[in-house]
């Protein structure tokens, strides 16, 4: 793997925990570094960008929440020989709201899809923003120029787009450790909420999430929410882009395939097989919490007990659950609920001499953890809903037998990885059972077959590439920033128009030649642009198809040898000739659409009403009010339902809603015209919803390209109108090297 020494000069860590916690000895308070998958990732991140551990000037920085009885502290307690630490001390009331209220109460239920259990409180949300401010300030007055700044998880979606406002020039990345769900589920939230959340993430430059579920869910709710451009990995913002990716995390494979084998783990894993009579053992180990689908795995293992007699006094349950927030009610319902669901399978099922489930409500030393994973025949991991899993990670990296069977709920992570586990649907308690009989029948063949696949993955994709991927993604976009954003195959495009005999080329104005402006009259193509049109001009059939008059184009598009189309594909003029008018209706219908118009001029300062010779629009770009784009929903409404003499269109465009006569389309005349030459290439290029009709009529075949966010009938996208010119500056070098 190679060094990233020259791209960047230090990491800075943000999360919601430091990566160490504080003990109190008889010599004071000592620092005990975790030892957690994030820290070791974050070692490996750091020897390959260069540093050090034994570097003091280049040890890891870590910005973390701490608790304000050690605010008295000295900074110097705060780092050791790995790390420096910038403690984030909070008022506790705003802590509160942040990490229990909004945090742990709305975010993680809500995006584990447990929506009964989220609770939407407006104080919480301001805590929350509070509370990401904090980690702001902290920051700001850590970054320096070079730095890579990393922020992780739920707790910080706002801190991105805070850092991004506060230093432009900053690099950063985000990963997001939990699910995010679908945009049905993000549609809960309140809209001004689910827009500063997701214009939060995005302030980073690569975002990181387990899966490519998680990926596209995410691209949808961008779409959705605040309808960017999204060209592949890429959501684009005029003057920069986000690559969003999956990072599956993972685990510190050698470790756990080197600690099995140790004395220690050795000794106890006997004295456990010891201690459970030889039977086979089932082993689970999950932090309390309603999305590890402990009681369903229970009545899972109760079901085929029921239909297993011959398995009785043959098997073991070995379920740990490790303490969470179990002074939250909620947390103590599900305690409650395990123990007396284990309480009853052992009064039922077992004997004097047979336990069917051994449960502790306890955290695993490690090697105990170890001795449980290598002694057991089957771990049954089965969460209703997880971004990852570890767990199952770890259990496999442990057998360095190559024996055991992994049963794995496809709702986790990690089921998109492991696909050799047995794969089950955690709440199908039949399919439990069904999963159980299957593992401990499983003939050593198998296991070993199965093993080897799940180890020789994660042995490919530990915790240690899964840094390496996401440094090599700011690597790739740094390196490869794209002039043009698009989805569009440039060089067999180039090829194709170079070549043709017959070029056709259909490009819309406002948006796609011009940039859109508050006022109208103000719009031209760049001087640069016009040179490259009229090259383009003269080796090819060439048409602007507009909305605008015919009055505005002709002025704007002087000289240059194209044909125009006017407002909508009423009015057609081929070079050196005269306009010709299509649409022959007549005009008695105007004066009721533009009395519904003036009363939301009225209404609305700041917009207007533009007469054109066959239709009407009202222009709103300039308004500056919150519900202005439910108007333009409600004004279009109003027009399509209002009675006249003739069949009428109505068009919501950019800013703008226009009624005109149904007759003729952008799409009418653009399959006239391709209707009149045998063309061999054919592109067409827009970006308001009046060009989807034109991408519609044109042949499969046609290159058709949809500028900016939005769903379209186009095969392909470019982000801006500057990619627009940079494409037309493209196709007119072309020709000049033919």
């Amino acid at each position: 793997m190679k060094s990233f020494e020259s791209s960047f000069k230090r990491l800075l860590i943000v999360s919601y925990r430091l990566p160490f916690t504080f003990q109190q000895t008889d010599e004071g308070v000592e620092l005990v570094q975790n030892s957690g998958g994030l820290v070791s990732a974050v070692l490996s991140m750091a020897e390959r960008m260069g540093q050090r551990q034994d570097d003091v000037t280049s040890k890891i920085h870590w910005v973390g929440h701490c608790d304000p009885a050690f605010q008295h502290m000295d900074s110097s307690a705060f780092e050791n020989d790995t790390f420096i630490a910038h403690p984030v001390f909070m008022d506790k009331a705003v802590h509160k709201g942040f990490y229990e209220g909004f945090s742990n109460d709305l975010i993680w239920p809500l995006f584990h899809y447990f929506t009964s259990y989220a609770s939407f409180n407006e104080s919480d949300f301001d805590n929350y923003q509070q509370a990401n401010t904090r980690f702001l300030e902290e920051l700001t007055a850590l970054i320096e120029p070079g730095d890579l700044v990393w922020i992780h998880d739920f707790q910080l979606m706002l801190l991105p787009d805070m850092v991004r406002q506060a230093i432009p020039d900053a690099t950063i990345g985000y990963f997001f450790h939990i699910p995010f769900p679908n945009y049905e589920i993000i549609k809960l939230l309140p809209r001004t909420w689910r827009q500063v959340l997701i214009k939060g993430i995005l302030g980073a430059d690569v975002v990181g999430f387990h899966t490519t579920d998680y990926v596209q869910h995410f691209m949808q709710s961008v779409s959705e929410v605040l309808t960017l451009p999204i060209i592949g990995q890429r959501i684009v913002f005029p003057e920069r882009s986000v690559v969003v990716r999956d990072f599956p995390i993972s685990i510190d494979f050698n470790k756990f395939n080197r600690s099995a084998q140790e004395p220690a783990v050795v000794e106890a894993r006997q004295q456990d097989q010891a201690l459970l009579r030889g039977t086979k053992i089932i082993f689970s180990v999950d932090r309390l919490d309603y999305t590890k689908g402990i009681t369903s795995r229970l009545q899972g293992y109760e079901r085929f007990l029921i239909q297993h007699p011959e398995w009785h006094d043959k098997v073991t349950f070995v379920m740990t659950v490790v303490p969470s927030r179990d002074q939250i009610g909620q947390y103590q319902e599900i305690k409650r609920e395990i123990e007396e669901t284990v309480g009853r399978i052992n009064g039922l099922f077992g004997s004097i001499g047979w336990r069917p489930i051994v449960y502790s409500y306890s955290s695993l030393a490690f090697t105990e953890l170890m001795a449980l994973y290598t002694a057991c025949d089957v771990a049954l991991i089965t969460p209703i809903r997880d971004g990852m899993n570890l767990v199952c990670k770890e259990f496999v990296a442990s057998r360095y037998d190559q024996r055991g069977v992994l049963i794995l709920s496809e709702l986790a992570g990690a089921a998109q990885e492991l696909r050799d586990a047995v794969i089950i649907n955690p709440t199908d308690t039949q399919e439990v059972a069904d999963a159980i009989r299957q593992g401990l029948d499983m003939t050593p063949q198998e296991q070993e077959r199965r093993m080897i696949h799940m180890r020789k993955h994660l042995q490919n994709h530990d915790i240690f590439r899964w840094s390496y991927n996401f440094l090599a993604a700011f690597d790739d976009m740094m390196g490869h920033q794209p002039d043009l954003e698009t989805d569009l195959a440039i060089q067999p495009f180039m090829t194709a128009f170079r070549d043709a005999r017959q070029r056709l080329l259909l490009f819309d104005f406002d948006g796609t030649l011009a940039p859109l402006v508050n006022d109208p009259a103000d719009a031209r193509p760049s001087d640069t642009l016009k040179k490259a049109l009229q090259n383009l001009a003269e080796n090819s059939d060439l048409v602007v198809i507009s909305g605008r008059n015919r009055s505005f184009l002709e002025k704007t598009f002087a000289g240059i040898p194209l044909h125009l189309v006017a407002e909508h594909g009423a009015f057609m003029k081929r070079p050196d000739q005269d306009w010709e008018r299509l649409d022959l209706s007549a005009s008695d219908w105007v004066d009721p659409v533009r009395s519904t118009m003036n009363q939301f001029v009225d209404r609305y300062p700041g917009s207007f009403v533009e007469q054109k010779e066959t239709a009407i629009a009202w222009h709103y770009r300039t308004v500056d009010a919150d519900n202005i784009e439910g108007q333009a929903i409600e004004l279009a409404t109003q027009l399509r339902m209002a009675s006249s003499p003739i069949p009428l269109t109505v068009i919501q465009g950019s800013k703008v809603v226009e009624v005109k006569p149904a007759q003729h389309s952008k799409g009418t005349v653009a399959l006239k015209i391709v209707e009149q030459t045998t063309y061999d290439f054919i592109v067409s290029i827009g970006d308001d919803t009046t060009d989807e009709d034109m991408f519609r009529q044109l042949p499969n075949w046609a290159y058709t390209i949809k500028v900016g966010s939005g769903i379209s009938f186009a095969r392909y996208r470019l982000a801006r109108q500057r990619d627009v010119e940079t494409l037309l500056q493209r196709m007119s070098d072309v020709l000049i090297e033919v």
